[in-house]
């Protein structure tokens, strides 16, 4: 069974890691988001989890601010992938234990270590206090400092490669 929610968050106090989540009607995009969150500080983030093209290595989950602006392919360039396609809502559910719109690096709590190349914007992890995810659902949203979710999910052994977006 993938881990609950609430499960989650136990497991997120249980490690000592200061978090606020914030309930909320579900949301599947940036806008609605936006729409319903205020004025929470912090970063905000989109994610998008990506198959590799051919069926060869691992998945590429990637946590970008929500205004950043990429394409696929040169995500995965700078994340030293192959040629990728959007993985689909079965992959999702498969590997993150998450149905679309909840992606989230708390997905990776799912995730055997090795199947998904973890990678983050460098402006997320270097340039907020506090980035907020949703917790395996997207009718919440969950705030915590950068530093401790790196933290939290190197200790389930997904490693973050931070990523450069505007360097070049």
């Amino acid at each position: 069974m993938p881990e609950s929610p609430q499960g989650l968050l136990a497991r997120l106090a249980t490690a000592g890691i200061a978090a606020e989540t914030r309930h909320h009607p579900p949301v599947f995009t940036v806008a609605e988001s936006q729409d319903l969150r205020g004025e929470l500080p912090g970063g905000h983030t989109k994610n998008l989890f990506l198959k590799p093209a051919k069926g060869v290595g691992p998945f590429l989950l990637a946590t970008l601010k929500e205004d950043r602006q990429v394409s696929v392919n040169a995500l995965a360039r700078l994340a030293g992938a192959g040629k990728v396609s959007m993985a689909s809502a079965e992959d999702l559910l498969a590997t993150l234990g998450v149905t679309p719109g909840s992606v989230s690096p708390f997905g990776l709590v799912n995730a055997a270590p090795g199947s998904v190349r973890f990678v983050m914007d460098r402006v997320l992890a270097e340039g907020f206090d506090r980035i907020w995810v949703h917790p395996l659902t997207n009718a919440a949203s969950t705030g915590l400092a950068p530093a401790e979710l790196l933290r939290f999910l190197a200790g389930i052994g997904h490693e973050a490669l931070l990523l450069d977006l505007d360097a070049g």
